[in-house]
C-alpha cells in the first residue's frame, strides 16, 4: 500500500503542487503538438517529450512517498527513451539520404 507523506506543515508542499501544475500544462501542449503537428519529426518529438515528462512524474511522486526504487525505474524509462530518440534520428538522417 502506498502511504503518502503528509505534507501540510512542510514548505516544499507548494512545490510539488506547483511541480504538478508544471507538468499537466506541459503534458496537455505536448498532446496538442502530437495531435495538430504538421510532420512526423514534430509528432515523434512530442511522443518522446511525453515519455520524459512521465519520467519527471515518476521522479517526482518517488519524493512524495519516499520510494526510492522509483528512482531505478525512472532512469530505466529515460535510458530506454533515448535510445528511441536517437534510432530516429538514425531513421530520418538515412530517409534523407539519395
Amino acid at each position: 500500500m502506498i502511504q503518502l507523506v503528509p505534507l501540510d506543515n512542510d514548505p516544499t508542499h507548494w512545490l510539488f503542487l506547483v511541480a504538478g501544475a508544471v507538468f499537466g500544462i506541459a503534458l496537455l501542449a505536448s498532446v496538442w503538438r502530437l495531435v495538430v503537428g504538421p510532420s512526423l519529426p514534430d509528432r515523434v518529438v512530442a511522443v518522446d517529450l511525453i515519455g520524459f515528462l512521465a519520467v519527471g512524474i515518476i521522479c517526482v511522486f518517488s519524493i512524495v512517498t519516499q520510494r526510492s526504487e522509483l528512482i531505478g525505474v525512472a532512469v530505466v524509462a529515460a535510458l530506454i527513451l533515448f535510445l528511441g530518440t536517437a534510432a530516429f534520428a538514425i531513421y530520418l538522417d538515412r530517409r534523407a539520404r539519395p
